[in-house]
């Protein structure tokens, strides 16, 4: 719900406000401003994000035998860190980290997050909850609009303009999405625009109905907690399918850096390619 006000400003600001109207990303001079005063407030980013990192990497033994992929390193840092880089360069500060195997060495390493430049709290998994299970568990941290990632994945993603692809189309989730040359091993979108219809899951190379895969990265209104049922379930096979058939799953098609090390292989490849936030 908007109100109307009434501004009175100097005459030099109006001007550069005028500035920033294009008529398309922002419409008019009332647009401006509410952009403006947004980013100055940082309602323009969701405040919390969850990470997933309670996966016990079975397809990383003999890595993650003793070591969870939380803290597998990448470039002399964890996984995780690059992911609370890419967090801090958009003041997302406040994180919930989703912990189950081997979950008493992440918490040791990760503490309250307080040098890492993050407020870190956890949510533990007594036994495995799906990609879903563990939102549920956190459900009175996150009261407002959040992000959730994947945890073994390296990503560099525009946070900002996401969020507001997420607002504008009035989403209950947005699913960042990127290209793969071949799809046939991902579960890959098909569109209308950018809501999303349905994921194919592991279509032929030439069936596939389009590159863009889903890459583990999530914007979510708090109203979707309430969908999750207890005990185990999946964001992708119990609960998306549900959000495409409301019409309230978009996709936002993203071209930074994306990298899946859920392998040894992937994570070989990682390693080698990916070029720090920071």
């Amino acid at each position: 719900m908007k109100e109307r006000v009434t501004l009175t400003l100097d005459q030099g600001i109006l001007k550069l406000v005028d500035k920033k109207v294009d008529g398309f990303n922002i419409k008019n001079r009332s647009h401006a401003v509410e952009l403006l005063i947004s980013k100055a407030l940082k309602a323009h980013i969701p405040k919390k994000a969850i990470i997933l990192v309670g996966g016990t990497g079975t397809r990383l033994r003999p890595l993650t035998y003793e070591i969870p992929k939380a803290l597998l390193p990448i470039h002399g840092k964890t996984l995780t860190e690059h992911l609370f880089d890419l967090f801090k360069k958009y003041d997302v500060n406040e994180t919930v980290m989703a912990v189950g195997y081997l979950r008493e060495k992440i918490i040791d390493y990760f503490g309250d997050g307080s040098k890492f430049g993050m407020k870190v709290k956890y949510v533990e998994e007594k036994e495995p909850l799906g990609t879903a299970g563990p939102i549920k568990l956190a459900k009175e941290m996150l009261k407002d609009t959040f992000i959730v990632s994947n945890g073994d994945e390296l990503k560099d993603i525009d946070i900002e303009e996401m969020y507001k692809v997420h607002k504008e189309n009035n989403a209950l989730v947005t699913i960042a999405l990127t290209t793969v040359e071949d799809p046939s091993q991902y579960g890959v979108a098909r569109l209308s625009g950018s809501r999303i219809l349905e994921f194919v899951e592991k279509p032929k190379k030439e069936d596939a109905p389009s590159k863009l895969i889903n890459s583990g990265f999530y914007i979510v209104e708090p109203e979707v907690i309430d969908m999750i049922p207890d005990g185990f379930t999946m964001l992708e096979k119990d609960i998306f399918p549900k959000l495409a058939e409301q019409g309230k799953l978009y996709g936002y098609p993203f071209s930074g850096q994306w990298f899946d090390t859920g392998n040894i292989e992937r994570y070989d490849k990682a390693i080698k390619e990916w070029k720090d936030l920071v």
